[in-house]
């Protein structure tokens, strides 16, 4: 049998010390750590108790990928190490894991969450809190505390370092690290939407922000390979993915409803927020505390459509134009009439294959430090 072990940095009484979690509520130190002589703190460990409070110090768990936006979000994290420490230091146990490659922050947020964690906090860009975010669901069901009698469940947060800050933007925040910071610290938490993305004999996938389908997917796809251009890597992707395109026709059943068939479908975009793409407000009436997901369909764009009309679908004016529509759904199923199998599906960035796909909301499925 395959043991899986999964790291976290913890800070202590004598700096930062690595445990590996081999199974749930075991862990093992190893005080050789590297790290340890960055910074030191009279923190307690991961679920300790200070011994000069009786109050119960809240355990945060910070998942950072030090190799996002081309290397610098692990610089940067490491720059904002002292005032995490100085603002979060007396109240909390502070735990940092780095993620080593794809899917790793997703194992990590599980057992931070079996393990009773007050917060997981996503260190990055879109790529990194759509991982924390698939984290908290396992086999279609939420992850749960293997502590049965917590009386407190384990919240969502966010620190935006990445090439793009995409569900930031819809929220309202500024791409401000101390100021997620002082969110952190005051605590306050606040119910959201997730989306899940569904197909007959797979597991389900869920996205906090924008699922697309189509150019869009396809331009994303190309886009991942080129992150080290920063946001850029969009304008690349979107280039890449007009060569060989051609609209289809596609068939979509809303809500549980009939199927409907659509014409000559250029990208089909289904927002529980409203940026993707590196500040493109594609869907600009979701709302991740509505209940439901915004679902906006490009129909007969032609290459120079998306040039003339680009700066509509930054700012959000798109809905006036007469080949785009918008409508609120609670479910929508997709899928191509003309069976080639060749319809692209992304969520949150992330490649998912090809169509048919079934997506849904999940009302109040997590709660965000806000």
């Amino acid at each position: 049998m395959v043991m899986v072990c999964y790291y976290i940095h913890l800070l202590t009484p004598v700096g930062w010390v690595r445990f590996s979690i081999a199974k749930p509520s075991v862990l093992r130190a190893e005080t050789n750590n590297p790290m340890a002589s960055d910074l030191s703190s009279d923190r307690s460990v991961f679920r300790g108790v200070s011994s000069s409070s009786p109050i119960r110090r809240r355990d945060l768990v910070f998942i950072v990928n030090p190799r996002g936006a081309n290397g610098r979000t692990g610089k940067e994290w490491k720059k904002l190490l002292p005032y995490l420490q100085s603002r979060l230091g007396s109240d909390c146990n502070i735990c940092e894991s780095l993620t080593s490659g794809p899917s790793h922050a997703i194992d990590i947020t599980r057992e931070a969450i079996r393990e009773g964690a007050d917060a997981v906090i996503a260190v990055g860009g879109d790529g990194t809190l759509h991982e924390v975010v698939n984290g908290f669901f396992w086999d279609g069901k939420p992850v749960a505390n293997w502590n049965t009698e917590a009386v407190h469940s384990t919240a969502l947060g966010l620190i935006p370092l990445g090439t793009g800050s995409d569900f930031a933007r819809t929220l309202g925040w500024k791409n401000d690290p101390r100021e997620a910071i002082d969110r952190i610290a005051r605590g306050v938490r606040s119910q959201i939407d997730v989306g899940v993305i569904s197909r007959e004999g797979e597991g389900s996938h869920y996205f906090i922000n924008v699922a697309d389908i189509h150019l869009s997917a396809k331009a994303g796809y190309y886009a991942s390979r080129y992150k080290k251009f920063g946001n850029l890597c969009y304008v690349i992707g979107a280039l890449q993915a007009f060569i060989g395109h051609h609209n289809q026709d596609l068939r979509i059943k809303v809500n549980e409803g009939e199927w409907q068939t659509l014409s000559q479908v250029t990208a089909l975009c289904v927002g529980n927020a409203k940026y993707f793409g590196g500040g493109m407000k594609i869907t600009p009436i979701a709302d991740p505390h509505s209940g439901s997901l915004e679902v906006v369909i490009l129909q007969d764009f032609k290459w120079y459509d998306f040039i003339l009309k680009l700066h509509k679908l930054y700012n959000g004016t798109h809905l006036s134009l007469n080949n785009v529509t918008s409508r609120n759904v609670y479910t929508i199923e997709v899928d191509e009439i003309s069976g080639g199998g060749n319809i692209f599906i992304q969520s949150d960035g992330e490649h998912l294959g090809f169509l048919p796909r079934k997506l849904s909301i999940l009302p109040g499925a997590i709660e965000m430090i806000c």
